[in-house]
């Protein structure tokens, strides 16, 4: 239960500060300028989200090298829930501490997520990976859904107060992982003796050099890394693109957002049965065309009311593509390989968030048109759609039986 807590806890960081409210907070009144606010926002994600895929290589090879998982992550979430904190103290005009302390916030929540990872192996059995795993998403969704409902509480007393609440909450709901989680003993340890940033990027290279030999699988993260740009993307300026489109107030967006969360639900669940009954490939296009859906109909959405349905389909959509990915990521890679290739591709889906957040919000600088940004971010699910129809999961399968 101790890892399981910390799924808990720390999806009240991506919901309630990169989605939900501190997106929007840094946008109208930080800021406070159309076009622009959307601008620094969008590198405020691309930036973290590159420092976090420079890193992440080292931190995996300090994770699987030492036995100091827990001390990594003990202070790449305290340093984070601090600077959540501290958002408290951002006003009008504060821009760049604002991007400052939020970049380093989001920094120190990716790349804890290293180590975090870096426990399932050594905590259950390989055949129980993956249900506990669920486990830990599902409890993540409720860790979720309880900062919105603090959030709607606090959110009476002023936008600010809400930013030390969700640090307190994660502070607090993350103590478990350090206080009853036991690191497993694997010799002594080696911090300083080594060069992690050579082992990681060797692996990197390694791991590249490998896939190479695996075209479908290749060629499936390929598309994986563009539509994967497109669905962070989303969810990065989804509570930006209501408040500024409609005047959507903070309590309008906490009830939007819980709405989309149990559409996710749901929609996994439902999913997972089409996914078995006609395939990974099949229903990741089906999530693809879902997911255009959300941006034509966020597009052409005139109401509020409209905007609602349009959260329930992103939703779904959102489900559908994470579990179906994850899926065909292990039905393309050799049994031997999964720890090196699942790692590839956790760092490959960190640098896919790089480009389209900057994209979105330069077309905002230039344009001024929130619908305008919201429909080039389809050009990245197409363009992954294009790729994924060209992958050939017989052949792959049969490349890796080999």
């Amino acid at each position: 239960m101790g890892w399981i807590s910390y799924d808990f806890a720390n999806s009240s960081f991506t919901t309630i500060i990169v989605t939900v409210v501190y997106s929007v907070y840094f946008k109208n009144t930080v800021v406070g300028i159309e076009g622009l606010g959307d601008y620094f926002w969008g590198i405020s994600i691309s930036l973290s989200m590159l420092v976090v895929a420079i890193l992440a290589p080292i931190f995996g090879a300090i994770s699987d090298y030492t036995r100091a998982k827990k001390k990594f992550l003990f202070v790449l979430t305290y340093v984070g829930v601090l600077c959540t904190a501290l958002l408290y103290f951002i006003r009008a005009g504060n821009i760049f501490l604002g991007m400052i302390f939020f970049i380093i916030a989001n920094i120190c929540f990716e790349g804890g997520m290293v180590f975090y990872n870096g426990f399932l192996p050594e905590i259950v059995r390989r055949e129980n990976i993956g249900k506990i795993s669920g486990w830990g998403w599902g409890i993540g969704y409720l860790g979720g859904l309880a900062s919105l409902g603090i959030t709607f509480l606090v959110l009476e007393k002023g936008t600010i107060y809400v930013f030390p609440s969700i640090a307190l909450f994660f502070g607090v709901f993350a103590l478990p992982i350090f206080i009853f989680l036991k690191e497993k003993k694997r010799g002594k340890a080696v911090i300083g003796e080594v060069n992690y940033i050579k082992i990681g990027y060797n692996r990197i290279l390694r791991t590249f050099k490998n896939i190479r030999k695996f075209k479908e699988l290749g060629k499936f993260l390929l598309a994986f890394f563009f539509y994967n740009d497109g669905v962070k993307t989303i969810i990065a300026f989804a509570a930006i693109y209501g408040a500024s489109r409609f005047g959507m107030t903070y309590s309008q967006l906490v009830i939007y957002f819980v709405i989309a969360n149990v559409a996710s639900f749901i929609g996994a669940i439902f999913f997972g049965y089409i996914l078995d009954w006609i395939g990974a490939k099949k229903t990741i296009i089906i999530s693809l065309f879902i997911w255009l859906g959300v941006v034509i109909a966020a597009y052409f959405c005139e109401t509020i009311l409209q905007f609602y349905g349009v959260g329930i389909l992103a939703g779904i959509g959102i489900g559908v593509v994470q579990s179906a990915s994850r899926s065909l990521v292990s039905m393309l890679t050799p049994k031997d390989k999964h720890a090196e290739f699942f790692g590839f591709y956790a760092v490959s889906g960190k640098a896919s968030a790089i480009i389209g957040p900057a994209v979105y919000g330069l077309i905002m600088s230039l344009v001024k048109n929130q619908r305008m940004a919201i429909l080039s971010i389809g050009i990245f699910f197409v363009i992954g759609l294009m790729i994924l129809t060209k992958v050939n999961v017989k052949n792959g399968m049969k490349q890796i039986n080999n």
